[in-house]
Formats: structure tokens, sequence, C-alpha cells
């Protein structure tokens, strides 16, 4: 389904449109706050920006680095060219160890990877961990947000799930009581995990090492107490030194939900006596990505989500109506990559304001790739034929100041004088919503005309 459909499906609920916007441009809101008290911020986000783009420009050194000190700390790398050879790699983990049962943190390479169906089809149990994710889980949906995965849905709704998914109170929506009574049905699967999943924030080349953040301990929780901890990272991911971390402490968590820093930054350097650590380092599709000269730089990407809470189109279609995994500006310019003519609306779900470069802790410039992958789609003729027509008219008439000012004068003329339902009608989009501005009788070259020798 294109966007601009499955959007006319979130819109048919106007209150939920209303509600889920302002939620989202609150978290804006409190990013504000927090970069306003950050004197060096535009500093961080400068440094930032520059480390990630030496370490995908140098990625297969730092790869190599990363690899070699892991294997020295005595944690297992696998590398997996693509989504089908990663979850190959983590169902071969959990065979050989003889395990049935998977406690997973939130990872959204993983649901890249459709790693969940994978393992439930071959009999595995996987019980998502972070409170948003086991929610949308229970409701067998998909996250409709990188960092808020279920912010779609009502209090209201959540409790009803709760009532017949964890026999909650009927009709007790209280976020507390909801809250205690998702850790209450989530505290025996941590203890009696024998493997635990996390995704990766930063991979640290110089140490080996990697870190999670999270707001819940969920991860925590499920690593320590289980005797295999089995990280999904993207190879994008990786930094080149330890130094470098601070930076994007500092910068994620204030970007994505306002606060100065996660709640649990949890550093993985070497496995516990008698446990193990497994790490798999993740292609599928980010080399060739890495290879575009036009839009490489969008792996510079640290899943914030800053930029959807700030889009207007996003806060108002919901992260589903994308249609991929991850959804919003940042995934309108990763999406169609992985396939150009399926995504190839995704691009125009936009309305190129750059609000989301503005607000992008790594200065990706989103708005910018987004206009150039509009440019790719109309090249490889992937525009409707509607499209496609518009332009070539649009593109006579702005060619010829002639035309241009004799279709300008014929539009005014029926817009001011046409009968309501000729300009209100299942051709006119814009006018579904909005009415039409009031227009001048005339236009700004005839008003100079008229003008110019005036003193």
């Amino acid at each position: 389904m294109k966007h601009s459909q499955a959007a006319k499906v979130f819109l048919k609920n106007a209150p939920r449109t209303q509600w889920h916007d302002k939620a989202l441009w609150f978290a804006r809101e409190k990013r504000d706050i927090q970069k306003n008290q950050v004197t060096e911020w535009e500093t961080l986000r400068d440094h930032a920006s520059q480390i990630k783009e030496h370490a995908l420009s140098n990625l297969d050194d730092y790869l190599m680095e990363f690899e070699q000190n892991a294997i020295g700390n005595g944690i297992v790398v696998h590398w997996a060219s693509d989504a089908e050879e990663h979850n190959r790699i983590v169902f071969n983990i959990l065979q050989k160890a003889g395990v049935r049962k998977l406690v997973k943190s939130k990872s959204m390479l993983t649901e890249e990877c459709r790693m969940n169906p994978y393992l439930e089809n071959k009999g595995i149990e996987v019980i998502e961990s972070d409170l948003g994710e086991r929610i949308i889980q229970l409701d067998k949906q998909e996250p409709s947000h990188i960092v808020m995965p279920a912010i779609h849905m009502k209090k209201e709704e959540i409790g009803k799930l709760f009532e017949k998914e964890l026999h909650t109170e009927t009709g007790n929506n209280d976020p507390q009581y909801l809250t205690a009574a998702a850790r209450s049905h989530l505290r025996k699967h941590f203890l009696s995990a024998e493997v635990a999943l996390t995704g990766v924030n930063f991979a640290i080349a110089e140490t080996g090492g990697f870190v999670v953040c999270t707001n819940e301990g969920n991860a925590d929780m499920g690593v320590h107490h289980a005797r295999i901890h089995i990280a999904s990272m993207g190879i994008e991911k990786l930094i080149p030194k330890k130094e470098h971390l601070a930076v994007f402490i500092r910068l994620l968590a204030r970007s994505a939900t306002g606060q100065p820093i996660t709640n649990y930054t949890s550093h993985f350097q070497k496995p516990e006596k008698g446990k193990e650590i497994h790490i798999i380092l993740v292609d599928n599709g980010r080399s060739e990505h890495l290879g575009e000269e036009k839009f490489w730089r969008a792996l510079k990407c640290i899943r914030c989500g800053a930029c959807m809470n700030t889009c207007p189109v996003y806060r108002r279609s919901g992260g589903h109506s994308y249609g991929y995994t991850i959804p919003g500006p940042i995934g309108s310019i990763l999406t169609p990559k992985i396939d150009l003519k399926q995504f190839a609306d995704l691009p125009f779900a936009s309305s190129l304001c750059g609000s989301c470069s503005d607000v992008c802790p790594v200065k990706i410039d989103i708005h910018e790739q987004l206009y150039q992958w509009r440019q790719e789609v109309y090249e490889h003729g992937h525009l409707s034929w509607i499209k496609k027509t518009g332009f070539r008219v649009v593109g006579k008439i702005l060619a010829s100041p002639r035309l241009y000012g004799l279709t300008g004068t014929i539009a005014r003329f029926f817009l001011i004088y046409a009968p309501g339902f000729l300009v209100y009608n299942r051709m006119n989009t814009w006018g579904k919503s909005r009415d039409i501005p009031t227009l001048p009788r005339q236009s700004f070259q005839e008003w100079y005309k008229e003008n110019r020798n005036k003193s």
C-alpha cells in the first residue's frame, strides 16, 4: 500500500491523529529545551558528523580492527551479508545451546531482518522485553517509531490488550498500574531465559566493546541472567575510539526523548566467566548504500528518531504508513535504496521544510537527500502517470514567461469567480482539508507594471 493510501487510513481517526501529533511534538519540544542548555550543542553536532563520516569512509579498516579486538576480549564475532544469514546465525546459536526461548531487547535491526517470525516458524519463543515492543508484540503489530514503538496506541487500548493477554483488572488504564503489570509479567521470562539478544547503539573499534542504551534496564535484566548474549549490529554503528563515545551519548538521548542521558548506558567488553557473548556484524545492503555518492551520508544515522518527532508529515500520518521498518524522513532516504520501484512514493511523503535536517544530531542532509531521491524516481521512470503529466505541463508553463502569465490570469479568474462546487471536489486534494487562499485581483507583474513609474 502506498504511503498516501495508508495515511488516509490513519487520518480517518481524527482524535488519534491530533494526539499523535501533539505527543511527538512534545518530544521535539523537550529536545529543544535540552539542546538550549548545552552551549556547545552545534559543536557537538559538527564533531559527531565528522566522526561518523570518517568512520564510514574507512569502515573496512575499522571493522577489521573491531573484530580483532573483540576476539581478543573473548567475544565470538559473526559476519552476516544479509538478513537471512543473520537469522540463521541466531538460530544456530540457539540450536547449539539447546535453547527454545529468546528474551530480546529492542533492536530495529532484527525488525529489519524479520528475525522474530523466522525464529517463531522454527519453534523458538521470542519475548520482547522493551515495554513498547512487548505491547505491539502482544497486539501482533509492527513498531511505528524507532524509539517509541507503541506511540500510536492510547492507554485505553493498552489496558484492554493487557486485560486480554495479562489478565489485568478490567477497565484499569492507569499507566503506572499497566507498567507494573508488564514488569511482573516480564520478570519470569528474564529469570528463565538462557539466551538474551540486544541491539547495539555504538561499537568501538579501538576496544572491541559495544554499548547498549535503554531507559528501562531490560537489556541488562536479560543479559546479566542469561548465559549467552547475542548482539545484533549494523556495520554502520561502528565508531573509531572510546573517546568519541561521549560525543554521541550527549547527543542521543537529548535528540530522542529530551533527556540529558538514557537511564542505562551499558558497556559490554568481554563475557563473564562461564558465559558467552556473540556479536553479529550485519551488512544487509549497507555496503552497497555506502557506495552511493549522493546518499551514503544517510548511514550516519544513530537512530534517535528526532526527524520523526519534528516531521509534520510523519506526525500526522503515523509510522505504519511508510511500509517499512524505519519510517519517517530518515526511512524515506534509506528505504528507496532497498527497492526504488516499491518505495518510490516515500521521497514525496515530505514537505521538504528542512526541519528534519535541522534537528539531526549528526547533521544528515535529510531534506536534500529526499529531493535527490525524487530526481532518482523520475529518472528511473517510477513516477505515476499523473505526476509525469503534471510535471511536463508545469515545466512547459514555467519555461515560457508569456504562457506563465496567461495561465496565472486564467487560474486566478477561475478561482475567484467559479462556483464553489467546481473548486472543492474530488479532483482538488488540497481543498479536502483547507480553504483556497483569497486571491488578489491582479498578479504581482500586473501590479508592478501599473505602479512602477509612480513615486
